[in-house]
């Protein structure tokens, strides 16, 4: 198996921004000292769910700290941005990289990013599609011409060209909405599969899409889709539990709070009083850490991911540090998964 880490850098009130995007760098430089093949970050806006907002920036300074690992978007938003733009952002990282860049892109969801961008989410899936395509053109061809619903180049030449070629690998996340899946598995290109949903749910979008891959004439398989998950491991379950509770709920609260804030991001909000009138109820933690979270020993770990293997994963993404977890917790935690559990799965 092949390993990765995940992180969206989040934000939880009492913590400073500058510290916590340091304390990623840090953690993606351990990440490489482990053996972890790759470490991805996110792009989100306008909230406290991630300090990601320009991931390309992050992963460029994490470029300069690292040798190997390897550097991935999960995802880009290419309705957010010109595709011109993400084509020359993209290809500077692989070439300052060293040809260590794989790109993921995403749609996203609707709400306060696109109000925040002033996009309009019906547009979202046409804008998604002829991006992607004109950044492939512009990462491929001495000079690119299209003219699309939205966007419109002549002879557009990119400078730089990436490293890698024909460019950097390609992943294209998908989730519920049939048409962004028939469009991943026509691709040819692996999805993504997030740590948000449920195991079981992210164990379907896998078998959706490696079936709809095979019937488009892809057949990618799910070795190659990274498969993400929150992971938290101590030596015993009572203390993992313990220390992941926080960490995990504010997590899944922010799911929901940043959703509620119709008019820009909830960062000037308190959660504790959106948290004492919320409408709906809540997910229980016996939940989360049965159902969407690998928290526990790396035992219990290793037999979790072991049945995500027997489904065909294998290159599966850890989520270490989630919902502002303590930085000495999360290395702690990298550590005993690098010594306990990698070893038994890389077979």
């Amino acid at each position: 198996m092949k390993f990765a880490v995940l992180s969206h850098i989040p934000w939880p009130e009492s913590r400073d921004q500058r510290l916590l995007v340091e304390e990623t760098l840090q953690q993606v430089q351990h990440a490489e000292e482990l053996g972890f093949c790759s470490a991805w970050l996110a792009e989100h806006h306008f909230s406290r769910y991630g300090l990601g907002s320009s991931s390309l920036v992050v992963l460029s300074n994490i470029a300069a700290r690292t040798k190997k690992i390897r550097l991935g978007t999960a995802v880009l938003l290419p309705p957010l941005h010109h595709p011109l733009r993400l084509a020359e952002d993209t290809a500077t990282l692989d070439v300052l990289s060293g040809g260590r860049l794989d790109v993921g892109f995403g749609r996203g969801t609707e709400g306060y990013e696109y109000r925040g961008y002033h996009q309009d989410w019906e547009e979202s899936q046409a804008r998604f599609q002829e991006s992607i395509k004109m950044i492939l053109g512009l990462w491929t061809h001495p000079e690119y011409t299209c003219h699309g619903q939205y966007f419109h180049l002549d002879k557009a030449v990119l400078v730089p060209s990436p490293l890698q070629k024909p460019h950097p690998p390609v992943y294209i996340a998908a989730t519920r909405t049939p048409a962004t899946m028939a469009f991943v598995a026509a691709s040819g290109f692996p999805t993504l599969v997030g740590p948000v949903a449920d195991h079981s749910e992210a164990s379907d979008l896998c078998r959706r899409f490696v079936d709809q891959s095979a019937e488009a004439g892809s057949h990618v398989p799910a070795s190659k889709v990274p498969f993400f998950r929150y992971v938290y491991l101590a030596e015993n379950e009572k203390q993992a539990r313990k220390d992941a509770e926080g960490p995990l709920t504010w997590t899944m609260d922010m799911l929901q709070f940043r959703r509620q804030s119709p008019n820009g991001g909830e960062v000037h909000r308190r959660m504790a009083e959106w948290q004492r009138t919320r409408a709906d109820q809540p997910t229980s933690y016996d939940h989360l850490v049965q159902h969407r979270a690998i928290v526990g020993t790396p035992e219990q770990c290793i037999a979790t991911i072991q049945k995500f293997r027997d489904q065909g994963v294998e290159y599966f993404g850890c989520n270490f540090a989630f919902g502002g977890l303590e930085h000495r917790k999360v290395m702690r935690s990298m550590d005993l998964f690098a010594r306990e559990v990698m070893p038994r799965l890389q077979d």
